[in-house]
Parts: C-alpha cells; structure tokens; sequence
C-alpha cells in the first residue's frame, strides 16, 4: 500500500484546494502531522508552497486587458479633419490577450488573467479564448462596465495612423484581485503582464517577485503614456519589452533616432532601478537587448512585406516568453524567434496569425 505521505499527495493532485483538516480526516491523521507531510513534500518539491500547486502544472500566466479591436483601414490616402473611405473589420484584441492567443497557438498552457464585462462582446471574448486554448476562467466579470475596445485607425499601407483605447475595466485588476488568483498565478513557469494595470497593480507584482523569487516577470509596454505606470523601483523585473518612444517615456531621456549610446544611457538608468533585462524595438530598424551591467547588442529585423502592423508587437512578446520559458538565459534566441512570429503577423490581416503553430518552436 501506497504511504500515507504518497496517498496525500494523490489527494492534493485531484484537488490543490484541498484544506488540511480535509486531508487529515481522509487519511486518518492529526493536522500536525499533515502539515509535516506537507513540509516534507513542498522541500523535496513535489508541491510548490501555496495552493498546493504540483511541478508539472506550470504554464504561461498572462495578465492586463483584453479588448474588442476595431480596425479601419482607409481605401485612400487618409484626409485629417475630413471624412474617408474605409473598410472595418473586428477580431479579439488587448495586449495580454493577444499574448496568451500567440502562446496557445504555439501549444503552450496557458492562463490568462483579465477584466471583461457582463455583455456580448464579453462572452465573445471568453469564448473565443476557450476555442484557442487559452484559459481565462478566472478572469473579472464586471456586470455594471462594458468590455473593453480599441479602435485603431489604419493608413492604406496598413500603417497605425491613430489609436483610441477604452480599457477602463483593466482598473479593476487590483492588488485584491491578483491575490485572489494566487493558486492560478502560483502555477506560472513565467508571468507577464501589461501596462493596462494599475500602478499599485504592478508595484504588487513586482514586489512579490523579488521577495519569493517566484516565476520570471516580464512586462510589455502599451504606450507611452501609461510608462508613468511602471515603478520606481523595478527590483523583481525580470524583463521589459517596450519601444523607443516607451523608454524615452519611462527614463525621461531624449533619445535620438540613430545613437545607440543613448539606448545604452536608458539602459542603464533603468538597470540602476533593478531592472534585470531590456528589449528595445524599433519597427523594421534594429532591436536591443541586453542584460543589466552589459552593454545592448542588436539584431537587424529582416525584410518583410507588411500586410498591416496591428499584434505585431505582442507575437513578437510571445515568441520572447516562449523562447525564455525553454531556454532562459538565451536572450538573443528569444528575440530571434521574437521576430519570426512578428513577421508572420506583419504578413496577415489578423492580429494574431493563423499561420501559428507548436512547429515554431522545434530547433
């Protein structure tokens, strides 16, 4: 017969919520000595410490906005302050959505945390996540706030010319909200997150990620002005991935188009406040990334042909988190594959490529 320490770590796989006065009246044991067994098994790491979450549930947690993306792409050369032709398409969006979407498709678990409303775009979006792989059951349902849109004004080269954004509800993702979803974020291999949280949101994060040493934190910039989002200090963050005008935003340097000394300057401001690793992008010119107490290297994007740019940066987000949850210490791997799925994704009318799939990631 199985030991009692074996038969309780059978009753702790089938239900990681399972409470020890549960576990000591199926097994026959006092709390005390349950709660031995449980020490004994999260220091050999056969459990991993709250929500009695097992080593071989860990996946890819993704948290921040989800949104309905309008998209109007002009059928001519766009006229300000007059009315123009245009086409309109609508698919899921929001940074961590599109995230968590990428990494399904590339047959990776994944958990995404997120705010929607009560109502038909809501239940879309929940839907669609399932019909991709994406978990979003722990999401907030709010039935008194609408689920978020972005609306995004396209030239006819499919060029971004103007955003408009409605994420209020991400405002709802609050410090109580991620400690409610401590078993769901408990199983993350890696975590990231997107600037649509709140400062205190983000502070609370990274906060516990430098004093558990828990799964790897990554952020990935929205815009430049929610950079005033980001603490001060960055201790805990293992990664952030933003462009040039993001980082101008959130060192308050001015940042020349063709000086790469002054990427390095941010670079180390930012290390200065503990951050760990930076990717900076500039569209089709070279991407940075470096290490802190290193100097940035580059990579040179390789030609493609742009169908429009809409998700182009959060595939290229994927792709790092995917690379990194393999091989961690590779940066430059990361980026590289970083790219290929952002290429893919500049080649598609869609914000996340169909075209994606676990092949992707095989050497």
């Amino acid at each position: 017969m199985d030991s009692k320490k074996d038969q309780l770590l059978a009753l702790i796989a089938h239900n990681p919520f399972i409470s020890q006065q549960d576990l000591a009246e199926r097994l026959g044991l006092s709390r005390s000595a349950v709660a031995g067994y449980v020490a004994a098994l999260t220091k050999e790491r056969r459990i991993l410490g709250r929500a009695y979450v097992l080593p071989g549930a860990r996946k890819l947690v993704c948290i921040g906005g989800s949104n309905v993306d309008r998209k109007l792409r002009g059928l001519e050369a766009l006229q300000m302050g007059n009315s123009n032709p245009a086409r309109l398409s609508e698919s899921p969006g929001g940074v961590a959505r599109n995230v968590a979407e990428n990494l399904a498709r590339l047959g990776l678990q994944v958990q995404l945390l997120t705010a929607l409303g009560d109502d038909a775009a809501g239940r879309y979006l929940l839907g669609h996540a399932a019909s991709v792989g994406v978990d979003s059951s722990a999401s907030l349902i709010a039935a008194d706030a609408p689920t978020g849109s972005y609306t995004a004004v396209l030239s006819p080269e499919g060029e971004l010319v103007l955003g408009l954004a409605q994420m209020d509800l991400c405002e709802r993702l609050t410090p109580d909200y991620l400690r409610q979803c401590t078993a769901q974020r408990a199983q993350a291999g890696l975590t990231l997150v997107d600037l649509n949280l709140p400062a205190e949101s983000l502070a609370f994060l990274l906060a516990e990620a430098a004093e558990e040493k828990s799964a790897p934190l990554v952020a990935v910039a929205v815009s430049a002005p929610k950079m005033a989002r980001l603490p001060q200090s960055l201790q805990g963050l293992s990664l952030l991935i933003l462009n040039r005008d993001e980082l101008a935003a959130a060192t308050g340097l001015e940042l020349g188009l063709d000086d790469p000394s002054q990427l390095q300057r941010a670079h180390e401001a930012l290390a200065a406040r503990g951050l760990q690793r930076l990717i900076v992008t500039q569209g089709a010119g070279r991407l940075f990334f470096g290490s802190a107490g290193q100097a940035l290297k580059s990579i040179k994007p390789p030609a493609t042909s742009v169908v429009e740019v809409s998700g182009a940066g959060d595939a290229f987000a994927a792709g790092v988190c995917a690379a990194l949850l393999q091989e961690p210490e590779d940066l430059a791997a990361a980026c590289k594959l970083g790219l290929r799925l952002a290429r893919l994704t500049l080649r598609s009318e869609h914000s996340v490529s169909p075209e994606l799939s676990p092949e992707l990631l095989l050497p």
